[in-house]
């Protein structure tokens, strides 16, 4: 079987895709690396999440903004204990896991990789899909209209429209939008710099001093900012929870550590404190200006009633969103599922089984988004996600101190990765017991306290377990 790339074209040097990378492959530099942050934080999504953080825990601007350089942090430091092994041995995610999981039991948080993959994806669609919306009404002038589902004739048609791009994308390949990515960064946050200048003359320049008033809470006190603070911080963590576990799929093509490293720090803290001040300042300003909170840049470009920065808005937000979706979320999605059966399920025929369910996903999403909110849905995704980074941290430092046999690592036969029958039942335990507590923390009243800490407490709990596990029964 052909190793199968992001342009869908056969890779040299490897007949299956999940073969280690060839010295000749790692080409990637610090930049990009910085790239692949870049364009993953500078989604729709993204700035609707960062909006809405300090409205859904009733904080100050300035204690949400504090919370997010503070998230961006974390995440490159646990970014660069998952990249490590890819950088070094050259291996992908699933391949990784397979270390801790057994070579069977690596299947697991495949799937449940690719499962998170295919949420965002179909979510990430729909927010593509108000983009293009947007530039309908535009130029057509045309508004309202009944609504199913939450939305009308318009939206469902910009939704279907989005969705069936995709397909088209990743048929033909998608070599061309790794391109664009490079350059996608830079207009996004030009068009939300001329966003917040617009907004900063329709409020007579009062945008700042208004937005303080809008973003104090009288009511605030040392502790609930502080828990506001931790939530946010674990909101976030939780948001790039996806990516923190399967970062070896990037790092392995770095050309050494030290590209990564710099590339993780230049490209986290510095997007994160940018695009966030920027988010931030944009809702205020919105605020301001109309009267309302409103999380979503394309419904205020729209407010705005200006015809060309309403076009420009539109195709650079589609652009930028259609772009990392596709990188980000679909080949996640389509590698792991047609992991499932390399013989059978080709790499289009995953495209079209992943193009399926983000149509369902994504179609019910706004229906979904008014029952739960969003820090809900990311947190609950994430509590799902941590336990599997945490087991593979604790069993690659503590347990294997950094040393992989990495040909055992593709015995499916036997070896030392094999356990019994290919799954490691510690590990099996220690998620399933980590991830049913870390979960609970978000949904069940009773431990509201710890939702904040649902990411920490799943990737801890589940770290410690395994590693007690495997000491007890002498398995490493």
């Amino acid at each position: 079987m052909q190793t199968v790339t992001l342009d869908g074209q056969a890779a040299q040097g490897g007949d299956d895709t999940l073969d280690p990378v060839s010295p000749d492959q790692k080409t990637w530099g610090w930049f990009a690396i910085f790239n692949v942050w870049a364009n993953d934080i500078q989604s729709l999504f993204g700035y609707s999440l960062v909006a809405s953080l300090f409205i859904s825990y009733g904080v100050s601007g300035w204690t949400a903004f504090a919370a997010l350089i503070c998230a961006g942090l974390f995440v490159m430091f646990l970014v660069n204990l998952s990249g490590a092994a890819g950088e070094k041995y050259g291996i992908p995610y699933p391949v990784f896991a397979r270390a801790s999981m057994g070579t069977a039991g690596a299947m697991l948080p495949a799937v449940l990789r690719s499962t998170v993959a295919v949420f965002w994806y179909g979510v990430q669609v729909y927010f593509a899909s108000t983009a293009l919306a947007l530039l309908i009404r535009s130029v057509t002038g045309i508004t309202g209209g009944a609504e199913v589902l939450g939305l009308t004739g318009i939206d469902w048609l910009s939704f279907v429209l989005v969705w069936a791009f995709h397909i088209v994308i990743f048929w033909r390949g998608m070599g061309w939008v790794e391109t664009f990515l490079n350059i996608a960064g830079p207009f996004v946050y030009a068009v939300m710099i001329g966003l917040l200048a617009v907004l900063w003359v329709k409020s007579d320049g009062q945008l700042l001093s208004q937005a303080q008033t809008i973003f104090a809470n009288p009511d605030a006190t040392w502790a609930t900012e502080f828990n506001g603070f931790i939530a946010i911080i674990g909101t976030m963590v939780a948001y790039f929870a996806a990516v923190m576990i399967n970062f070896s799929d990037f790092s392995r093509y770095a050309r050494d550590k030290r590209a990564m490293v710099v590339g993780n720090l230049v490209g986290l803290p510095f997007n994160m404190i940018l695009f966030s001040a920027l988010a931030l300042l944009t809702t205020a300003g919105a605020a301001v200006v109309y009267g309302e909170a409103i999380i979503n840049p394309t419904e205020i470009v729209g407010r705005t009633d200006s015809v060309l920065l309403g076009v420009i808005a539109a195709i650079t937000f589609f652009a930028a969103t259609v772009g990392i979706n596709l990188v980000a979320n679909f080949i996640p999605a389509v590698n792991g599922i047609a992991s499932l059966a390399p013989s059978k399920i080709s790499f289009r025929k995953a495209g079209l089984i992943t193009s399926v369910f983000a149509l369902v996903i994504g179609g019910f999403w706004t229906s979904f988004i008014s029952e739960f909110g969003i820090s809900g849905f990311v947190n609950t995704l994430g509590a799902t996600l941590a336990p599997i980074y945490g087991i593979m941290i604790v069993d690659y430092y503590l347990l294997r101190k950094e040393a992989l046999k990495r040909d055992d690592l593709y015995d499916m036969e036997g070896g030392t990765y094999h356990y019994s029958g290919g799954w490691n039942r510690n590990a099996l335990l220690a998620f399933g017991i980590a991830a049913v507590f870390s979960v609970a923390t978000v949904w069940v009243p009773a431990l509201g306290q710890l939702s904040g800490y649902a990411w920490v407490i799943g990737a801890i709990l589940g770290g410690i377990i395994y590693f007690v596990r495997c000491r007890a029964s002498h398995l490493v």
